[in-house]
């Protein structure tokens, strides 16, 4: 089942149960304490608290989006069967309308019937009671009426199936997840209290939903392929890659799905008007443009594979995000400066990094201070550093880094102090 029609399918369905259309919120998110968007619920926080009537503004309130995000907390985990920074969430949202026994009911028939999901692959977990507050026994029920046995269903605890509050209050409520081969393909949350600054929690006059299935994983499964990077997604840039190159596709399997990971995730990003730099959402930017360097160089890519692997990028989600395609030259353009700017200083670090870590390979451990000075001399990012680090079997001494790094800035501040006497 291609791309294509899993979109398709997802919105027919729950078009048909009422819910509107709402499109896809920019990567770059108006809560200006994050700083991308993460998941589909950032732009509809504003009408679980209360702030904005759904009603009013999308005459419902039922509401659903494909949601492109970006998350960088697992980018060391690129590269394996199931980790990307971009992705996409198809969500479906209520404020104050339907709950639990809809949202799971509905969930597992678009999973089963809809996308033909066998039942037996399916594993729901669901808050299983924490203190202050219980069991989840409706959901619990609920999965228990479509078929699974007690056993079946995971009880999960307050750090895995319940979400919520973002900072110091808000509304928050327990969670299902649910595991498709003990892979993570969807998270149904029910926010149904409110936690004070005490941490209390008090019951919300209108309960919500939020529901995100993860789009990669979900095609993985319907394509009947190993990995996210087998999907229609995916693959197609990785056979760009390999198109005009010559280099071993099982060996180097990791940094060509890292480099078609990046790309992609960089130029949406750039789409949405971020510009690389050394701040924010600028510097993690540059630091994916500087991981798919490192992993170019390391295949020995051909000079043309970026303006090629956008190319095939934007083909796939031409339909869904035109604005990829009218800002093409200008992805293509940042690209190159970058790669201009720092290409052969980022290589030449490289090959230094590697040759220096020689001396530390017997006990496995790269001092911290050592790494350090290397990002700092020879702008070595601490990502590329962790990937080769990986890549020769050893370790950073993580501690000694960041003491190192505190130090650093505690010289830089005195440094600036002395400057602003004068």
């Amino acid at each position: 089942m291609g791309h294509q029609e899993i979109r398709k399918k997802f919105l027919d369905f729950f078009e048909k149960r009422g819910h509107k259309v709402v499109p896809s919120s920019s990567l770059i998110p108006d809560d200006p304490s994050v700083l991308f968007t993460t998941a589909g619920v950032q732009q509809f926080k504003p009408y679980y608290t209360g702030q904005k009537d759904s009603e009013k503004d999308f005459g419902t309130r039922r509401i659903i989006s494909i949601q492109k995000s970006l998350r960088t907390t697992d980018i060391d985990e690129v590269g394996d069967e199931s980790h990307t920074t971009f992705f996409e969430m198809l969500g479906y949202f209520s404020f104050g309308d339907y709950f639990k026994k809809e949202t799971i009911e509905w969930t597992y028939n678009f999973l089963v019937n809809k996308l033909g999901f066998f039942k037996e692959r399916l594993r729901p977990t669901v808050f299983g009671g924490d203190g202050a507050i219980s069991f989840d026994k409706e959901s619990f029920e609920t999965w228990k009426s479509l078929g699974f046995q007690d056993q079946e269903i995971g009880l999960g605890n307050r750090k895995d199936n319940f979400w919520g509050p973002i900072g110091n209050d808000g509304p928050c409520g327990p969670a299902n997840e649910i595991y498709v081969d003990d892979i993570e393909i969807g998270t149904l949350v029910f926010n149904e209290y409110y936690c004070d600054k005490e941490k209390h929690f008090l019951p919300l006059t209108q309960k919500g939903v939020d529901v995100g299935l993860g789009f990669e994983r979900m095609a993985m499964f319907l394509q009947n392929v190993k990995s996210v990077y087998e999907t229609d997604l995916f693959m197609p840039i990785i056979t760009e890659l390999r198109g005009k190159n010559l280099y071993d596709y099982e060996t180097n399997e990791r940094s060509e799905r890292i480099i078609a990971d990046h790309l992609k995730a960089s130029a949406f990003v750039i789409s949405d008007g971020v510009m690389p730099s050394n701040v924010e959402r600028g510097y993690v930017l540059r630091r994916l443009i500087r991981k798919v360097m490192r992993h170019s160089k390391k295949l020995n890519l051909s000079d043309d594979f970026i303006e090629r692997s956008l190319k095939t990028i934007i083909n796939i989600y031409k339909e869904y995000y035109p604005d990829l395609k009218e800002n093409g030259w200008e992805i293509l353009d940042i690209f190159n400066q970058e790669f201009k700017k720092f290409g052969k200083a980022l290589e030449k670090g490289i090959k230094e990094f590697e040759k220096g870590i020689i001396q530390f390979k017997n006990n496995g451990i790269i001092p911290g201070s050592y790494a350090f000075n290397i990002q700092q001399s020879l702008g070595v990012t601490l990502d590329i550093i962790q990937d080769i680090a990986k890549e020769k079997g050893m370790e950073i001494d993580f501690k000694a880094f960041k003491e190192a790094e505190k130090k650093h800035k505690e010289i830089s501040r005195i440094s600036q102090e002395k400057k602003f006497r004068k």
